[in-house]
């Protein structure tokens, strides 16, 4: 059997991180093989591509530049983790995937998210998600969860204005209705067991019907 891949994407502060170890403890509790990785990173040359990427003080970073490091630390992410886990059956979930790049360099950025998607397409061949789901917040209220939140890394995406991160929040609506089969949009403006019980059954219905 292939495996099954989900990746969970939002803006900042939409608690996708802490959903996807819950949920994948519970899947695991019902006898799922999975693997919960994340992106940037995920494997050792990713991470260092991510530190990089997300440090505060590369503040000269150009776009281009910017998407082309994600890319590379996706394409190898997927070659020495993703794609073998798949290979071996397992649930793969995994904490942002293409639809970030396209969403905050493809739209946010001003690089267009067709431009976006064609630099990942050489770097992901043809590996998309099962499932993704796209956990919704308005932007405001996610960067003050993350105000409150002391213990968050602090990174260079961080740093942008509020219409920095309502530019990537109007992409992602673009991209729910671009891909509509496979983006599944939830209320992240909601306590945190209504969004994962939401969630959980968004991934055990594909499950089931994949089994």
């Amino acid at each position: 059997m292939d495996g099954i891949f989900i990746t969970f994407e939002g803006g900042e502060g939409a608690g996708k991180t802490s959903l996807l170890h819950r949920i994948s403890k519970h899947l695991r509790d019902q006898g799922y093989d999975v693997l919960a990785t994340r992106e940037p990173g995920g494997i050792e040359i990713a991470e260092q591509i991510r530190k990089v990427i997300l440090d505060p003080a590369n503040t000269e970073m150009e776009e281009r530049t910017e998407a082309l490091l994600y890319a590379a630390s996706r394409r190898q992410h997927l070659i020495e983790k993703v794609l073998p886990a798949l290979k071996a059956g397992k649930v793969v979930l995994c904490d942002r995937f293409i639809d970030s790049s396209l969403a905050y360099q493809g739209h946010a950025r001003g690089l267009g998210i067709d431009e976006v998607f064609s630099i990942n397409q050489f770097a992901i061949g043809d590996c998309m998600p099962d499932l993704t789901l796209f956990f919704d917040i308005e932007p405001n209220k996610g960067l003050a969860r993350i105000a409150a939140n002391k213990d968050r890394e602090r990174n260079r995406l961080d740093l942008e204005n509020l219409h920095f991160h309502e530019q990537v929040y109007d992409a992602y609506h673009i991209l729910v209705k671009r891909f509509p089969r496979r983006i599944q949009a939830i209320n992240a403006d909601q306590p945190m067991e209504a969004v994962e019980n939401e969630a959980m059954d968004r991934i055990v219905t594909l499950l089931k019907n994949k089994a």
